[in-house]
This record gives C-alpha cells, structure tokens and sequence, in this order.
C-alpha cells in the first residue's frame, strides 16, 4: 500500500524530567532550551507529564511559557497523561494552551505506562487504572465534543459510559477549528493499533526495531481506510532516545547512566521495549534513517544525557541535515 509521503519532522523534548533527576526545577533553563531549540531548526518541541511516578514541572504550564518565549515551533506533549485532570478541566486548559501556542499545538495522550508508580499515580487523584485505554478513548470524544460544540448543529451535551457532562458550548473554544492534534502514544499492538486507525491523528510509539514500526505502520494505514479515513489520516510518528558522542563507548556508557536514573532499570533492559540509539551524530541519523525508510514523519528525539544541552547543538547540525538528506531519497 502506497502513502503519500510528506515533508520529514524532527522535534526535542524539553529536559523537564531530567531537572527532576539533578534536582533543579528552574524554569528558565527550559525556555534557553526552547528558544535555542527554535534557532537551530528544529521542528518541534515537547514535554511530558508525570504527577508523582516521576514528577517534573506541569507540562501544560511549561509549553503555556515555551508558547510565549517561541515563534514557530510546534509544541507539544510526549506523551499527556488525561486521566490525571477532570476532563472538562482538561478541555478547557487545552483550549487555552491552543491559543497560547497560537495553534502550534500537538498532543501525544497515553493512558499510562503499566508499571506499579503509575498506578500509584492513579490511585493519588481517585483515577481508576483498570480500563483506562477505554476511558482514554472517551476523554477524546468528549474533548472533541466539547471542542465542536460551537458549530451549528453540534452535539453540546456528551453521554459517555465514564463520563457525563452538558453545555459543552459554554466552554472556551481552542484557536483550532476542532481543536488540536490528538496522538495516541502506544505500542503495536492489535488494540493499539486499532485505536489509533480509529479515534487518532498520530501514532507516537517508541519501537525498538524499524522493521516491527513499518509492519505496524502500514496495519495503521489499511485499518485506517476500514474506517473510511484516508490511509495517511494518521501522522506515523516516533519517539527516540539518543545520546551523541563520536566516542560510541563513551555515547552508551552516558545512556547507560541516564537510563538507569530515569527508570531505575538497565539499558539492556529497557532496550527490549523502546527505541534506543548511541554514536555519532551520523551514526544516530543512519539509524533513525531506517525508521524514516518505514515510513515515519515525525521523529521525536530524547537526549539521553543528564545534561541534554551541549549535544542540542551537534544533532542540528550534523544529526538533522543527514536525516533530511536521507529522507528525501
């Protein structure tokens, strides 16, 4: 099956959960990051969400800051926990955050990791865990809802088996007609998969393999045209960890460290389920090259560094130019 191909995205995450690590909370950081992050060419910027399982600042208030100190670059969540917010509240943030941002918006949503911290996290805001990729699928029908209600003829009340609400018209409606992007972060699974033909504008999963990404990919694109869409109506994306150092020892021995900080589990580990690269700033976009060459559109890189920065720099110029260039063959 053939899907047209359109222009390559590279985007960054924005070290929030990193500061958590080193113990600095300090917000300016984070805007010197987004703005350098804008100079060098990057397409985008995200963050992630995490209340206590791995807590860092609010992601909805970082991007609100990194809206106002950027021009053009995307912004967005990588990935958005929702059942941690009322979703009327949920709605009405986006709703903001979409005019902050000036419709730059995109929303990568998880309904949350299955590892014991985060189902500590549900339990602190009375969030059910069982059932939650259900109940995720619901909060987006109702934010939709919500979201459209102003245009003639639109539902205004939502009756949902989780959730109930009315009115939805009164809410503040987003910049962007219908509101922003909603990407499912997930795996390739069959149920995934089908979730994201079904109810999503993105796929944001983080494979460890390329070749398992394009199969999934391309399920996405035939399951997507069952349900009468486009089979490019769903943005295949990629998060991607990667750590640059022309020293390929020294690049997976600072992975190494990060990983173990971040999740308390080994690269080794970790590697078994998500996607990790180390070397070379070509090194990095040869492998990120064989995901392209399946098929994905928008890459999001994590720096796998304690200390992201300096390496923001080397992977504009050396990581993005090669990856474009390889892309386009």
């Amino acid at each position: 099956m053939h899907t047209p191909r359109t222009p390559l995205s590279v985007g960054v995450l924005l070290p929030t959960r990193e500061q958590a690590i080193t113990g600095d909370f300090a917000a300016n950081p984070l805007l010197d990051f987004a703005r350098t992050a804008e100079e060098l060419g990057f397409d985008s910027l995200w963050t992630g969400d995490s209340l206590i399982a791995r807590p860092r600042l609010d992601p909805l208030v970082v991007l609100a800051a990194a809206g106002a100190a950027t021009d053009r670059i995307t912004l967005g969540t990588a990935a958005l926990t929702p059942a941690l917010r009322h979703p009327l509240i949920g709605a009405n943030m986006l709703s903001a955050l979409d005019h902050v941002c000036g419709s730059r918006l995109v929303l990568g949503l998880g309904s949350g990791f299955p590892v014991p911290e985060t189902e500590e996290e549900f339990a602190a805001v009375g969030a059910s865990f069982e059932g939650r990729a259900g109940r995720l699928d619901e909060i987006v029908r109702l934010w939709r809802t919500a979201w459209r209600s102003h245009e003639s003829g639109a539902e205004r009340d939502f009756a949902g088996r989780h959730w109930q609400a009315e009115g939805l018209d009164r809410l503040p409606r987003p910049l962007t007609p219908g509101g922003p992007p909603l990407w499912l972060a997930g795996s390739d699974t069959p149920r995934v998969l089908a979730r994201v033909a079904r109810h999503y504008d993105g796929w944001l999963p983080f494979l460890p393999s390329a070749e398992s990404y394009g199969r999934a990919r391309r399920r996405i694109a035939e399951l997507a045209e069952a349900e009468g869409r486009p089979a490019d109506a769903v943005t295949p994306g990629l998060y991607a960890t990667l750590t640059v150092d022309d020293n390929a020892d020294a690049a997976k021995k600072e992975l190494e460290h990060y990983i173990e900080h971040y999740y308390g589990r080994t690269l080794q580990a970790m590697s078994t389920i998500q996607a990790y690269g180390w070397g070379s700033a070509e090194e990095c976009a040869e492998w990120l090259a064989g995901y392209v060459r399946e098929g994905a559109r928008h890459i999001v890189i994590r720096i796998g560094s304690l200390d992201p920065a300096p390496q923001l720099a080397q992977i504009a110029e050396r990581l993005l130019p090669a990856l474009r260039a390889a892309s386009a063959d």
